[in-house]
Parts: structure tokens; C-alpha cells; sequence
């Protein structure tokens, strides 16, 4: 029986329920990487438009001006089209990639912005995620950290914590109230940035042991867009974190 992810997109129920109606094909670890890697891509692509929008805007004021569509839609527009597909499993192969675009123009705009303030910013944090990335695919296949029922648990809560303090700046923002603690580059801040990315980081574990045991349990073959597209979720969390962190250090200096 499959055990809880603390990714809410991978929830190991569903698993269980989809493969109730599992046709010939089944969901394999290799299929999803695969889809994986191509919802980089597309992330990637759809990147480079608004940074490239970005940088031949002229100012970073007109920039910003010209691109605060591009980047507020396609978080906005990433977010429906999330809860969409995981409500709507059997059509992740369409919305996973729908996801993939309007994010990576969220990426690529507010990438952009930190490049302009702090040179070099974007290279780092990719190579940190990425870097981040395979330490811990390392650290699932060597059986250096168990996930077991109890770092599921802690993961879940821990994950929970995360998304309820960020939730309340945003709505505590509209009331002119700023959890500046978040926000600024005090050390309580980098210190509170560094533990967010450690959980962020160990949520890949928990997807990488939610992947396998959605193959093993023989989930539809539809399944490997949506186990992508949980990854995905996790990996853009963990680069947006990392990018945080780094303009809080850069900002010291």
C-alpha cells in the first residue's frame, strides 16, 4: 500500500484510485522521467521569452512595466491550471505542458529582474537546483535518508507550516501588514530561506518514492504526465527558494 506524499499534487490515494481503472499500459519510472525532462523543456523555452522580453525593454522600470502581465498571468494562470490538473488526472498530458508554459513565463520575468539587480544571480541558482536536484536522487538511491512513515509525517507537516506562512503574508500584504522577517536579507530571514529550501529538497525524496510506487503499483500510463507534473511543482518551488536565498545574501554585500 502506498504511503502519503507531502507534495499535495502527489498524493499516493490517487495513485491507488487510477489504477483501479489501469488499462494495458502502465505508468514506469523511465516514461515519467522522460516527461519530466520535456516540461523543463518547455519551461525553458517559455523562459527565455519574457527574459529575453525583459532585457530588450530597455530600463528595468519599463521592463517590469511591459512584462507585469506576462509575469502575474502566468503565475496566476500556473496556479488554476495546477489545481485544474489535479482534479482532472486523465488530462495532465494537456495541462501538464499548459503548466509548463505559463510558468516558465512567470521564470523567465521575475529571473529577469533578479539577473538585472544581481549579475550572474540566475546561472547560480540553476546550477543550484539542478545541483540539488541529484544530490538527493543520490541520497534516495543509496538509502542514505529512510522515507518512512515517521519523515513522512514531518514532511507533511513541515510542508503544511511552509505554505500557511507564506499564505498569510500574502493575505496579511492587503492589510498593509509586512512580515518583513520573510522578506528582508536579516539573518532570521536567510536562516528561515535556508530551512524552506531544506524542506523544499526533501520533498524530492518523498516524489521520487511516490514515483516509483506508482509504477510498481501499476498506475495508467496517463499517470507519467502527472507524476511529471508533481515533480515539476517541487522543482520550480526549490529554484524560486534558491533564488530568494541568493539575492538575500547578494544583497548584504
Amino acid at each position: 500500500m502506498f504511503d502519503k506524499s507531502s507534495n499535495p499534487v502527489l498524493q499516493d490515494k490517487i495513485f491507488r484510485s487510477e489504477s483501479l481503472q489501469a488499462g494495458a499500459k502502465t505508468m514506469t519510472v523511465n516514461g515519467t522521467i522522460e516527461k519530466t525532462g520535456l516540461l523543463l523543456l518547455i519551461v525553458m523555452v517559455a523562459a527565455s521569452y519574457t527574459w529575453q522580453k525583459f532585457f530588450n525593454s530597455g530600463d528595468v522600470e519599463n521592463a517590469m512595466s511591459s512584462l507585469s502581465g506576462w509575469m502575474f498571468g502566468g503565475a496566476i494562470g500556473g496556479f488554476i491550471v495546477a489545481i485544474a490538473t489535479m482534479f482532472l488526472k486523465k488530462y495532465a498530458a494537456y495541462l501538464a505542458p499548459i503548466y509548463a508554459v505559463l510558468e516558465g513565463l512567470f521564470l523567465g520575468a521575475i529571473s529577469a529582474f533578479f539577473e538585472s539587480m544581481y549579475p550572474g544571480i540566475v546561472m547560480n541558482a540553476v546550477l543550484g537546483t539542478f545541483a540539488t536536484f541529484f544530490i538527493m536522487l543520490l541520497t534516495y538511491r543509496t538509502g542514505l535518508i529512510k522515507v518512512n512513515d515517521k519523515f513522512r509525517g514531518i514532511m507533511i507537516v513541515a510542508t503544511g507550516a511552509v505554505a500557511l506562512t507564506y499564505f498569510m503574508s500574502f493575505l496579511l500584504s492587503f492589510f498593509g501588514v509586512n512580515m518583513s522577517f520573510l522578506h528582508d536579507n536579516s539573518m532570521l530571514s536567510i536562516g528561515i530561506s535556508v530551512v524552506v529550501i531544506v524542506i523544499a529538497a526533501l520533498n524530492l525524496l518523498m516524489d521520487f518514492d511516490f514515483i516509483e510506487r506508482g509504477s510498481a503499483y501499476g498506475a495508467p500510463k496517463y499517470m507519467e504526465w502527472f507524476g511529471a507534473f508533481g515533480l515539476m511543482v517541487t522543482l520550480i518551488w526549490l529554484y524560486l527558494e534558491i533564488l530568494r536565498l541568493l539575492s538575500k545574501l547578494q544583497s548584504r554585500n
